[in-house]
């Protein structure tokens, strides 16, 4: 195998730009670099750069993530709010680009439209990575299979089932990425809630050359059956505010025990999953403005499976930083990175 740099400079848009075997890079670098971190090994990558952090969509995790990964790596992170940039309002997005990209090596975007950053990496001549957007969520998925391996050891032939609202950024990018990886992913949501065809059929694309086999379907009973992971979301995204239409409709996609026990899997065949935040309890105004609409005390997942012996989700949230460092050493570094 030779070593050719052959990440450095991209931008990280959305998982299909990549390659499975890049996608999966990403993963073990992730790995390695979190064993660096728990040893205590410096690894300052970046050392000398300069993030901007853009936030139109405020976040804990993701935030906290691409700032602790950029300090690691030798990194300065620079954070601008909704309130500090001016992108499509007194600005455009490439002139924007070109001014933060003159000042900045690299640049993550977290908003709404998947044409921003799109437009910031056309126009900013540096990595721009995809902290989120109304289509793809690509850094999560890095540290969701991240998690998964670290789990099971391996990632191709496992099966991944997906309750809840299946047309959105989440669901998008499971389903694309687990099949570029050899994942079955299983969307289970409502009719009116799932996929559109054409990330369907982008991921049957992938499935075919990876040997993973993608299911839709209603059936609760049906898309869980066999499952390795159950993985769920908030019903109503950020800057939604549907709350009564998403309840009556994921109401029957809750997690809970019993869909945990309809998987036929063991405790050491089964973990369940959460890119959080999660509403299992009422300790937040949304759950008690919740409880007092609509009667509930718990929203895509039970308190019970949430605290269980099944749970991820706090392992996941960590790895969200070191699957972020790998993915910013890996395309801004200079590395010489095994050719996939």
């Amino acid at each position: 195998m030779t070593t050719e740099s052959i990440l450095q400079g991209r931008s990280l848009l959305a998982e299909k730009d990549f390659t499975p075997a890049e996608l999966e890079y990403f993963v073990d670098f992730g790995i390695h670099l979190k064993a660096l971190k728990k040893a205590g090994i410096p690894h300052h990558y970046l050392e000398g750069k300069n993030i901007a952090l853009l936030f139109e969509k405020a976040s804990t995790r993701t935030r906290s993530a691409f700032t602790t990964a950029s300090i690691d790596l030798g990194a300065h992170p620079e954070y601008l709010g909704a309130n500090d940039i001016q992108l499509g309002k007194k600005e455009s997005v490439e002139d924007t680009a070109k001014v933060l990209g003159s000042m900045f090596d690299g640049i993550e975007f977290r908003g709404f439209k998947q044409s921003v950053v799109e437009g910031l990496a056309a126009h900013a001549g540096v990595p721009v990575w995809n902290g989120l957007t109304d289509e793809w969520h690509p850094t999560q998925m890095i540290a969701d299979f991240m998690t998964v391996k670290e789990n099971f050891g391996y990632l191709k032939g496992l099966t991944l089932a997906y309750m809840g609202d299946g047309r959105n950024n989440m669901a998008n990018s499971l389903l694309v990425t687990g099949s570029m990886l050899g994942v079955n992913i299983h969307i289970v949501a409502p009719k009116n809630l799932q996929p559109d065809q054409e990330i369907i059929d982008l991921a049957q694309e992938f499935a075919q050359a990876s040997g993973a086999h993608p299911m839709v379907t209603a059936d609760v009973n049906t898309g869980v059956k066999g499952a390795n992971v159950v993985y769920t979301d908030v019903w109503v995204s950020m800057g939604e505010d549907n709350w009564e239409e998403r309840v009556n409709d994921l109401k029957p996609y809750q997690v809970n025990m019993d869909v945990m026990q309809a998987t036929g899997m063991g405790v050491d065949e089964l973990i369940f999953m959460h890119c959080l935040p999660a509403f299992h309890d009422v300790t937040t105004l949304y759950g008690q403005d919740v409880q007092a609409k609509y009667g509930l005390t718990e929203m895509e997942v039970t308190d019970e499976v949430f605290r269980s012996v099944y749970a991820r989700q706090f392992n996941q949230a960590e790895n969200r930083m070191h699957s972020i460092k790998a993915i910013m050493a890996a395309t801004l570094g200079n590395l010489f990175i095994p050719k996939v």
